[in-house]
């Protein structure tokens, strides 16, 4: 039996909140066990609760989502936990500052239920998601404010294999994607994964998909480099 995904609602909208957790509960695998209405209150319910993801807006009162976000990530206590922002608001210094906080996806609130739900089971995984339109502002921020360097980030330390497995995920594969492109088992492409975790001091997945793009690994449009 699958185990239920239990998800906490941060959000300063009761509207919102409210229509997101029949959203989120439809197919009976997700369920809501707790909802904010600022990034304080909602830190308080994550460190009491332990949930497995957080909904998490950006703009909200007393404690913002990008503050709300980053103690959660600097919390040791709180490895389990992956936040998913989800907000109305696409500037691009509000999405890299959400993934730099620590944040293992970004949505806009337009997204479909179904895909929302998709997302909470993606990032539960351990999986980093970022949408098209998010993937796209990352990219404009690492061009407009970062020269790519493969060199400063320790990429000329990686075996050509590791390379080939940031490659994957800087274009969003998921572990499974990643070891049929590169004919690994599912658990080799997940050691890989944490291996680069480690030796390139990436707090998350999230963190090595900009990392592909700064250091130019990635291209936009999600070529890579050869």
């Amino acid at each position: 039996m699958t185990e239920t995904i239990r998800v906490v609602i941060v959000d300063d909208q009761e509207l919102v909140r409210a229509g997101l957790r029949p959203l989120a509960e439809r197919d009976g695998d997700i369920s809501v066990i707790a909802e904010a209405a600022d990034g304080r209150s909602g830190l308080s319910h994550v460190r009491e609760l332990r949930p497995d993801v957080v909904l998490m807006d950006i703009r909200m009162p007393v404690m913002d989502g990008i503050e709300a976000t980053r103690a959660i990530v600097d919390d040791g206590a709180l490895d389990g936990v992956r936040v998913l922002v989800l907000t109305t608001f696409d500037e691009d210094e509000n999405v890299f500052a959400a993934i730099r906080a620590g944040a293992a996806g970004y949505l806009l609130k337009d997204v479909s239920p179904d895909d929302l739900r998709a997302a909470i089971r993606t990032v539960a995984a351990g999986d980093a998601l970022l949408s098209p339109s998010v993937t796209a502002a990352v990219m404009r921020v690492v061009a407009e404010g970062h020269s790519p360097d493969p060199d400063g980030h320790g990429l000329d330390e990686l075996t050509e294999r590791e390379v080939e497995v940031l490659s994957g995920i800087g274009r969003g594969l998921t572990n499974d994607e990643i070891a049929a492109e590169l004919f690994l088992s599912p658990a080799t492409a997940r050691t890989y994964v944490s291996r680069l975790l480690t030796r390139l001091d990436a707090r998350d997945r999230a963190a090595l998909i900009v990392l592909a793009y700064e250091t130019g690994l990635v291209r936009p449009g999600g070529a890579s480099r050869g």
